[in-house]
């Protein structure tokens, strides 16, 4: 146990160390990119993959996969904006957002872990629903916007109070702390931790698969949802599509910051720090002028060299 959560540790300190070193290398050959302006961009793309990893986070340390997560991306974006655009209050259009993506994240853990479908299916199969019946309601053309307190919440130019960063910033220091405690000193983060480890063994240690399996999917797709609204308050307009590349990335950030894909392992902390490198590396290789095509390759390339490194260890559960 103490050799796995020095291996970890050492994961994540390494993961900081490689966005770190990205950045001095970004600074050194690319004019501004350590500009105040340019450091708060780079903190809220970075905060925006950080609050669509967390569900990704909690499902992969349970030993699953959630692909549904760009699709509920999608939807919280169009229909937020559609239901604001109609007249509703906010606070309304969130609730309904947030139980409907609930709701569907529930399935997605009841139908796997229920009918012993791999999670890999049912969430990109739940996920194509979800796009089919926002793109029917919408006729393919979403209207709508974001208030202006979201709008100023995700804001690159604004500030929380002598803070010089938008209120998005502290709100995931908070929302960090907060999920820390939940996986490390709770009762169901211990059970999150215990059924991805051994899932033949947790029932006998009075863990109920099923009720965590459906729980844990609900809370990544609540999270998703709220990456969703975030990203509208960013971009201004509905965009259904706006999710689809936190798919690969919050797989990658989960991974790069030392989570095992097997389950059992993984830590939030870990994903902010794969959430750095990411970042980092796709506006390192954008500053240096790369064409779409030619970041998308590069990206891909670095982020599997990455990954490699981290999937040679054994399983927690030989580890113990």
């Amino acid at each position: 146990m103490s050799r796995y959560l020095t291996g970890m540790k050492a994961r994540i300190i390494g993961a900081f160390l490689v966005a770190a070193l990205l950045h001095l290398i970004g600074t050194v050959l690319i004019p501004g990119y350590s500009a105040p302006f340019a450091i708060r961009a780079l903190l809220v793309i970075a905060a925006l993959l950080a609050v669509a990893s967390v569900g990704q986070t909690l499902v992969v340390i349970l030993g699953g996969i959630d692909l549904s997560i760009p699709f509920i991306i999608g939807f919280a974006n169009v229909t937020a904006a559609q239901l604001y655009g109609q007249g509703w209050h906010f606070g309304l259009v969130c609730l309904v957002v947030f139980g409907l993506a609930i709701l569907i994240g529930a399935l997605n853990g009841a139908l796997s872990r229920g009918l012993n479908i791999h999670p890999l299916i049912v969430t990109l199969g739940i996920g194509m629903i979800v796009q089919g019946l926002v793109l029917i309601w919408t006729k393919g053309f979403p209207t709508g916007s974001a208030p202006k307190s979201v709008s100023s919440f995700v804001s690159i130019r604004g500030s929380f109070g002598p803070l010089p960063v938008p209120a998005l910033i502290p709100a995931l220091l908070v929302m960090t702390i907060v999920i820390v405690l939940v996986l490390e000193r709770t009762p169901w983060g211990r059970r999150l931790y215990a059924l991805g480890a051994n899932p033949g063994a947790a029932p006998y240690a009075l863990i109920n698969p099923l009720w965590v399996w459906t729980s844990t999917f609900a809370a990544s797709a609540f999270f998703a949802a709220l990456a969703g609204i975030l990203l509208l308050g960013f971009t201004g307009s509905a965009y259904g599509d706006v999710g689809q590349p936190y798919l690969f990335q919050t797989i990658a950030a989960v991974v790069v910051g030392g989570a095992a894909l097997v389950g059992g392992r993984g830590s939030y902390i870990g994903t902010l720090a794969g959430v750095l490198v990411l970042t980092e590396i796709n506006t390192l290789l954008i500053g240096l002028n790369f064409s779409p095509a030619s970041v998308q390759a590069a990206f891909g390339a670095i982020i599997l060299l990455l990954v490699s490194l981290y999937g040679r260890e054994r399983h927690f559960r030989t580890t113990v």
